[in-house]
């Protein structure tokens, strides 16, 4: 069973999350935005606190927001950075984001692997399935579990809202068919956790959600 802890970190109050498998202790950390040093103190003592065995970062997208502790985390454990290769521009332009936003952004270095629609990530004996889903980023991908029927969904669908779209390689229809074609044939009872805000379920969201009624 997978056991989700949510960080609300950096000044745009992002979630950064780690998700382990309980019987094992792996883990892996989702969009590690942590920005000061209070807030990686914090998930350092998480991790020795509950005895977890860090083996991956994996991005939904690479937003400014998503990646300011991607480097903290990935030299603190020696583990690899995974997210889509459409959004490796994205960390090559890490500074000049974090300058659009009145940040100081240091570089993040490359993306280690690539991961793509229908790819399956493991950690113990947990395991998220990798579902592209462009609009707000183009590389921007959401973990899916079906056992756990727990959606990681970044900023695709926030609670009553959706991601923006206004962003390079942002496009408004393409995000709405996605989640409507890839996201919304899922269980209603999808738990959803989001990269801003509360989480929330899929069938709120089909029923509520101004964007997708």
């Amino acid at each position: 069973m997978i056991k989700v802890k949510k960080f609300v970190v950096n000044p745009l109050s992002q979630n950064s999350l780690v998700l382990s498998d309980e019987e094992t202790k792996e883990c892996v950390l989702i969009d590690p935005g942590f920005y000061y040093g209070e807030e990686q103190d914090e998930v350092k003592y998480y991790i020795e606190r509950n005895e977890l065995k860090p083996v991956k970062i994996i991005n939904t997208h690479c937003h400014f927001d998503h990646i300011m502790g991607v480097d903290f985390i990935r030299d603190e454990y020696k583990i690899p950075f995974l997210a889509h290769a459409d959004d490796a521009f994205w960390v090559d332009r890490a500074v000049d984001q974090g300058k659009m936003y009145n940040f100081e952004m240091q570089p993040v270095k490359p993306i280690d692997e690539f991961i793509e629609e229908g790819q399956t990530i493991k950690f113990g004996k947990a395991d998220l399935e990798v579902i592209h889903v462009p609009g707000h980023a183009p590389g921007h991908v959401v973990f899916y579990s079906k056992n756990d029927k727990l959606l990681i969904a970044g900023d695709v669908i926030f609670y009553g809202s959706i991601g923006r779209t206004d962003l390079p390689g942002g496009d408004f229809d393409t995000l709405i068919t996605n989640i409507k074609e890839k996201l919304f044939p899922l269980p209603n009872d999808t738990k959803v956790y989001c990269g801003h805000g509360p989480e929330t379920t899929l069938g709120f969201e089909k029923e509520n959600n101004p964007f997708l009624t």
